[in-house]
């Protein structure tokens, strides 16, 4: 087995989470020590700039480039301040744009910014990254990628069950009780409502859904917001993190008072995940949250009351849902070394099971 370490930098852009994590890619030997690395004030605000300007932006852009190398320096120093000896690193990178195109080899696009050569001399360590382009490039979504990963780790659980990842955006994974896998984006989860925050109140965040715990849903912006097509597309189907910003507009949720708003966001994150539960082939005996939206009580509650099933986090099953993700792309890392498959028709769309990823040595 592989001494591995993955990194992960979600669409929420909170900082770099790393976690040690032994394994072949097929099995979990040994689950270690993890951290969070939170992103200083420039670094989260520069990289919010960057989602905004990606889709204008040529490769060799001068502040995209310095964006980069200081995102590469800030995973380097999460790996440092893990002090776990490894074998490989797992680096996902930073998801700036993602537009893929379902059936359609060579059409899609997806980039994800992170030097991986700058981190493999950073760290003395093999580096496994670029994870999502052979899938996109096979006309796959490219996402979810953490499937194979919690298929692992939910082998012991009574089946079906539904893990739902809350982070900038949601994604839900379904296991059947023979193994089957059914993977896809929800819609909107902590992107907008962290926006939101920031935007109406000056916070990073809604802690702990209070501000939209003090507000009611606007009944006029969740009718026309339940009416983007995205909530009835069939699975395979991915966002980006900002695909939503324009139906909010139109929607005129930027009137709404700050608790009103965060309350009818929190409302329509919940109405996303019961309407992916449409697409099961069965329904799950449990809901397990991972992501920093099990964190918000307004969500979970709302969760609560949308889902019939049970809905709890996922550390009621041992699960650490601060690392899972960065878990994941430590085993990512070994599949890639392996050559195993990362994605599946069931998870991502593309037309037969793919492996992915390239590895950069020190």
């Amino acid at each position: 087995m592989l001494r591995t370490i993955g990194l992960m930098s979600g669409t929420s852009l909170d900082g770099v989470d790393a976690a040690w994590i032994e394994t072949d890619g097929q099995a979990i030997g040994r689950l270690g020590p993890s951290l969070t690395l939170p992103y200083d004030a420039e670094l989260r605000r520069d990289l919010r700039k960057l989602l905004d300007l990606a889709a204008d932006l040529p490769a060799d852009d001068p502040f995209l480039l310095d964006c980069e190398r200081r995102l590469t320096e800030w995973h380097a120093e999460a790996v440092l301040k893990l002090g776990q000896p490894a074998d490989l690193i797992g680096f996902h990178g930073q998801t700036i744009l993602h537009r893929p195109a379902a059936g359609q080899p060579g059409k899609g696009r997806t980039w994800q910014i992170g030097d991986a050569t700058l981190l493999a001399r950073l760290t003395r360590v093999p580096v496994a990254h670029d994870f999502r382009t052979a899938d996109v490039a096979a006309g796959g979504q490219g996402a979810p990628l953490v499937p194979v990963f919690q298929a692992v780790l939910a082998a012991g659980l009574p089946k079906p069950v539904a893990i739902l990842n809350l982070g900038g955006v949601g994604n839900v994974t379904w296991i059947g009780s023979d193994g089957q896998l059914l993977a896809f984006d929800t819609g909107p989860a902590n992107g907008p409502l962290d926006d939101w925050a920031r935007r109406s109140t000056g916070a990073d965040y809604d802690v702990d859904g209070r501000l939209a715990l003090a507000g009611q849903v606007d009944g006029a912006v969740m009718a026309s917001l339940l009416r983007h097509p995205f909530l009835t597309q069939p699975p395979p189907k991915s966002l980006d993190r900002l695909d939503f910003d324009r139906a909010l507009r139109e929607a005129g949720a930027d009137a709404l008072s700050p608790a009103d708003g965060a309350a009818t966001l929190v409302a329509f994150c919940a109405c996303t995940v019961a309407a992916a539960a449409r697409h099961f082939p069965e329904p799950p005996l449990q809901w397990l949250v991972t992501g920093g939206g099990r964190r918000n009580a307004a969500i979970m509650r709302a969760l609560a009351a949308a889902l019939p099933e049970p809905v709890r986090p996922v550390e009621i099953v041992g699960w650490d849902g601060d690392a899972l993700e960065a878990q994941a792309f430590g085993v990512l890392a070994a599949r890639s070394a392996a050559g195993l498959p990362l994605t599946y028709p069931g998870t991502t769309g593309v037309p037969e099971p793919i492996t992915g990823g390239r590895i950069t040595a020190p």
